[in-house]
């Protein structure tokens, strides 16, 4: 048998049942970096088609993978053996947890030394004078009345805890969610304004003596996420849908009276086009230069969502 190469424990299964099982072994190791399988007597032969089937990519795994006709011959080669178990056992053999278990391994196999870890049938697991061949025992913290994990699952647990043992950082992930800013205060207090003042045309504020302490509560809730500027926006254009028009006075079929007085201190500041001031303060599409003024805010957020 050649060197074991340095990429990590060898994963040893020992008379595995089912070739599915053994697909579903070689994705878990694939999954975090493993990269040699070893089994010991699979009760359907090798190779097996089944196993590849649920390999899922991990096909070169098992491809690669070395049959043993006894486990003497399989960890034959290696220095430093863990053997997987649920049940306690007899005898003086160090009992790690998975996290410790991989620490341990991570040192040793920096050191280039050849390791591995066993695990049992799909039925019954590992027999007393198969752990008795292990150097300590690895168990899993699961519920002692339902302690039986699928044979994949376990080394799914391994292999997740062997990568993460190696990561300088273990709360890293591979990628990140957007860096997000949020808003100028500015924008989100015009939007919380525009807010109470609909609300407040509704007659949402009831008891009027509650009002200041409801306002507060309704600022606290809008305040607490950190919109951005483009959320903001979204906000701002759902809002003035909801404040200005309605089923019978949809967007372009009018001007209503709330949104003139709302655009009023912006027509005064902004001059209206040469079309416009041509067509009597009306746009081609039938909309007055009030209504679209004030409704840029609504589209602007209909185009971010």
């Amino acid at each position: 048998m050649s060197k074991q190469l340095n990429s990590g424990p060898a994963i040893i299964l020992v008379e595995p049942q089912m070739g599915e099982n053994i697909g579903m072994v070689a994705r878990a190791m694939a999954n975090f970096g493993l990269g040699e399988l070893r089994l010991v007597s699979p009760r359907d032969g090798w190779p097996n088609e089944a196993a590849r089937a649920t390999a899922a990519k991990a096909q070169h795994l098992v491809d690669g993978a070395t049959v043993f006709d006894t486990l003497e011959e399989a960890v034959g080669d290696l220095s430093f053996v863990l053997a997987t178990t649920a049940r306690q056992r007899d005898g003086f053999k160090p009992v790690y947890g998975p996290v410790e278990a991989t620490r341990a391994l991570r040192g040793r196999v920096e050191a280039d030394q050849t390791t591995g870890i066993l695990f049992g049938r799909e039925r019954f697991g590992l027999s007393n004078e198969e752990v008795g061949r292990a150097d300590a025992i690895v168990t899993f913290p699961v519920d002692p009345d339902f302690a039986s994990l699928n044979i994949a699952q376990a080394v799914l647990l391994m292999s997740y805890e062997w990568m993460k043992a190696g990561m300088a950082d273990e709360n890293a992930t591979r990628f990140s969610g957007p860096d997000t800013t949020p808003a100028p205060k500015e924008e989100l207090h015009g939007y919380l304004d525009h807010l109470e003042t609909a609300l407040n045309a509704r007659g949402y504020f009831r008891p009027v003596a509650k009002k200041e302490k409801m306002v507060d509560k309704l600022r606290a809730v809008l305040t607490r996420p950190g919109f951005t500027s483009g959320e903001v926006k979204v906000l701002r254009g759902i809002l003035s849908s909801l404040d200005y028009f309605s089923p019978n006075e949809p967007r372009g079929m009018g001007y209503p009276e709330r949104k003139q007085a709302a655009d009023a201190p912006r027509m005064q500041r902004q001059p209206a086009t040469a079309s416009e001031r041509n067509a009597g303060g009306q746009t081609a599409s039938g909309q007055v230069a009030g209504e679209r003024i004030a409704g840029e805010q609504s589209e602007t957020g209909s185009d971010d969502a």
